[in-house]
């Protein structure tokens, strides 16, 4: 129909479906023109505006932010109250263009120091917490920018994958992932939330293991623990957050002029991906709200063990 309707003031409809037939591909006047007058289907009508919705949520930058794959704009469409199955998403997302931006290789830029003491390996690549600051992982990583190289930081909570601190610096001192680290210390303890006995699982880079972050780490309380030199699987999930990063901020927003330019798309995406964004790992929640849910199951329970305590 599309060909006849491209073609039709050139040649005609009727010598165009002549000769179409001729070739196998039968259809008659009659029919194209009984096509024009139908009215569209109920389906074609839903698709139409389904498509209006999923391209809204797709290019949302605090929804899909236009990197989002067709589970996670199927949930979001759920979660804005949109009935729709996931294989019409699929459909419809595959017709317009639509897809989901995936990992590509990740950078290594562990460089041990020899000398320094390492703690031991207390996670053992089992990366699960049951609460909020039972374990954290740190990493970080270089983009390059028009000015030179800048380098980013991550602490992120294992339990519901909140980046709970992060840092940009144009420069990759000891100070890079101490800021890191004092960020989460800060919100951390703004929220009234106690860190004794916290796990922070790093690889071995010699920035994780200075005296100056490991002395921190033992004021507040936690426990440092190191991955084994070279090895990615040691340290998996802090460089699954560096892959993302670099797959949804750097590749997206960038190139950046200068240090600062990548610190505010970086500001950008860890709000996204804290509040907004969707985590397969943890059933398709946002790491906010796998802690409100937390927080307010512990209370409830507590409020109910006060109430039994009155009673007896």
């Amino acid at each position: 129909m599309e060909f006849i309707d491209h073609h039709r003031d050139r040649f005609g409809v009727e010598p165009i479906c002549r000769v179409l037939t001729e070739h196998g591909v039968k259809i008659a006047p009659s029919g194209y023109y009984a096509f024009k007058k139908r009215l569209p289907s109920k389906r074609a009508l839903r698709d139409a505006e389904l498509v209006i919705e999923i391209e809204r949520v797709f290019w949302d930058r605090d929804l899909g932010r236009g990197i989002s794959g067709v589970r996670k704009i199927w949930r979001l469409l759920h979660r804005q109250g949109i009935t729709v199955s996931r294989c019409t998403v699929e459909r419809l997302m595959r017709q317009q263009g639509l897809r989901g931006i995936r990992r590509g290789k990740q950078f290594v830029t562990t460089k041990p120091d020899a000398a320094a003491p390492r703690a031991d390996d207390h996670v053992q690549r089992e990366f699960r917490a049951d609460r909020p600051n039972e374990l954290w992982v740190v990493d970080f990583t270089y983009v390059p920018t028009w000015a030179g190289m800048a380098f980013t930081a991550f602490v992120t909570d294992v339990f519901s994958r909140r980046i709970v601190g992060w840092r940009t610096m144009s420069t990759m001192p000891t100070d890079l992932p101490l800021d890191a680290l004092e960020m989460a210390l800060w919100v951390r303890d703004r929220a009234g939330e106690d860190v004794t006995g916290l796990i922070q699982h790093s690889d071995a880079g010699a920035q994780y293991t200075a005296l100056r972050y490991t002395d921190r780490l033992a004021e507040v309380g936690a426990i440092a623990s190191i991955g084994t030199v070279g090895d990615s699987y040691d340290n998996a999930l802090a460089e699954s957050v560096v892959g993302l990063y670099k797959t949804e901020c750097v590749k997206i927003d960038g190139p950046f002029r200068t240090a600062d330019d990548l610190e505010l798309a970086t500001l950008s995406w860890v709000h996204w991906f804290n509040e907004s964004r969707l985590h397969s790992s943890i059933a398709y929640r946002t790491p906010a709200e796998m802690e409100n849910q937390y927080y307010r199951e512990m209370n409830t329970q507590s409020q109910t063990a006060l109430g039994e305590l009155a009673l007896h």
